[in-house]
């Protein structure tokens, strides 16, 4: 009887699923010869694997995700911890990171973390071991969530996405500090003296990086700091906050996102000053909108796409080829200038 052909079991006649022995047999190899090719493991003849995978399609096998776990300690699943809260760029990072797991055969389970008090982390990170993932990204939005995942004892690697001065072979972060001196440094070469900024919230790791890189590059240039109001990226903040600005006509806004400087660009025309005939503005992210404002805003662009695929790569080393890991410089920012920003009379 061939591993194709139906096997009575009584007056049952349904035809039995084909295993991984089934497909070991036909191809003429292993079982753990067929486990590698499933795994896409290298150290197997490109005339094996293709009579391997054959052999699969002739019996149409489809091994299921448990019996994968049990041949290679493995399940493929990634968990995602992300903020609660919309934002723009955690949105961003969570997508761009899906395809760049779905391209490399990996299932990311995702998991929105509402609050940053220890026992809610230590529940997430819990639930996600449970399901035995291979490893866990962590999209900062705390500086709290990270000293917390890193107190724990999780048996897997974590991949830490956070604007941090500190690095190491399982941080991946955007270069928010640099991003933030680009953007004043423009403002500076336009000849503006009076830079303020609408910083993001407090706690979050991107904006204290934004507020660093801003104070550091006023004082490079011996400008006033004057402290900044936080908002909460969104462009009702960015309208409310305008007023505790203190905004006046020949000034300028590095504002930490833009959202919030969408809200700022309306109040500031509900006062009747012109953007950027009155006052110039730079935002940070270059979200979809950003070049249909009114005007066009001049902001920091994020290449989210890369950024998603060097999580990904992070992963990868950290699960199949952790002795090689090293740590990776923090992706850079492009200033994308529009009509938003110009040169003081």
């Amino acid at each position: 009887m061939t591993s194709g052909e139906e096997r009575p079991r009584g007056d049952d006649t349904t035809p039995r699923a084909a295993n991984i022995f089934d497909v070991a047999r036909l191809a003429g190899v292993s079982h753990q010869t067929v486990s590698r090719v499933l795994n896409d493991l290298p150290n197997v003849r490109p005339t094996t694997r293709a009579r391997v995978e054959s052999a699969i399609s002739q019996l149409r096998y489809s091994p299921s995700p448990a019996a994968r776990a049990l041949v290679t300690r493995r399940t493929r699943t990634i968990g995602l911890i992300s903020p609660g809260r919309p934002d723009y760029g955690s949105n961003s990072i969570a997508m761009h990171f899906n395809i760049a797991a779905r391209a490399s055969r990996y299932t990311v389970d995702t998991v929105s973390l509402i609050d940053a008090d220890p026992g809610s982390v230590r529940g997430i990170v819990q639930s996600l071991l449970r399901q035995r993932v291979d490893a866990i990204v962590l999209i900062v939005s705390d500086v709290a969530e990270l000293e917390v995942v890193r107190g724990l004892d999780l048996g897997i690697p974590l991949i830490a996405v956070a604007a941090t001065s500190r690095r190491g072979p399982s941080i991946v972060s955007v270069d928010q500090y640099r991003g933030a001196r680009a953007a004043v440094r423009h403002l500076v070469e336009l000849g503006h003296t009076t830079i303020l900024h609408l910083a993001g919230p407090p706690e979050y790791p991107d904006a204290i990086e934004r507020v660093r890189g801003w104070r550091d590059e006023l004082a490079a240039h011996r400008l006033e700091v004057v402290d900044p109001p936080h908002g909460d990226w969104s462009p009702q903040s960015g309208y409310e906050l305008a007023g505790s600005l203190g905004v006046e006509a020949g000034m300028s806004v590095f504002v930490a996102n833009d959202h919030m400087a969408i809200g700022l660009l309306s109040a500031l025309r509900d006062r009747g000053l012109r953007v950027p005939e009155d006052v110039s503005i730079v935002g940070f992210d270059d979200v979809p909108e950003a070049a249909y404002l009114f005007p066009p805003l001049t902001t920091m662009r994020q290449d989210f796409a890369a950024l998603g695929g060097l999580i990904m790569q992070k992963v990868l080393i950290a699960v199949e080829e952790p002795d090689t890991a090293t740590e990776s410089t923090p992706s850079p920012t492009t200033l994308q200038i529009r009509q938003s920003t110009r040169a003081r009379d």
